[in-house]
């Protein structure tokens, strides 16, 4: 048994205002968390790839927000509202901190 997470934050900093706020988030997602991200960049927004094993999936990186998509494996489900909370206080965290100034 899986359990998908889906999170969506819209904002409004332009396609290299998210970026830096991706590469914030990759940082902090392999230093804190132990995840093996992987980016793809596209002309109308990038796409992260992230793994570990318990979890893998994708944040979608565009001019105007970002989506991510995890799947947790069995033994990481039973903590899936708390890491749902976990990544979307950290997401919510770097873009107050880009709509402040301190992020680019």
């Amino acid at each position: 048994m899986s359990h998908t997470l889906h999170l969506h934050r819209p904002h409004d900093l332009g396609l290299e205002g998210a970026r830096a706020i991706a590469r914030r988030w990759i940082s902090e997602a392999e230093s804190v968390f132990g995840l093996r991200c992987r980016s793809e960049p596209g002309v109308a927004g990038d796409r992260v790839h992230f793994e570990r094993p318990g979890v893998r999936g994708t944040l979608q990186v565009a001019a105007d927000g970002f989506t991510l998509d995890a799947q947790l494996g069995f033994l990481l489900a039973g903590f899936a509202p708390r890491i749902e909370a976990e990544i979307a206080r950290n997401l919510d965290a770097l873009l107050g901190a880009a709509r402040q100034g301190d992020a680019m």
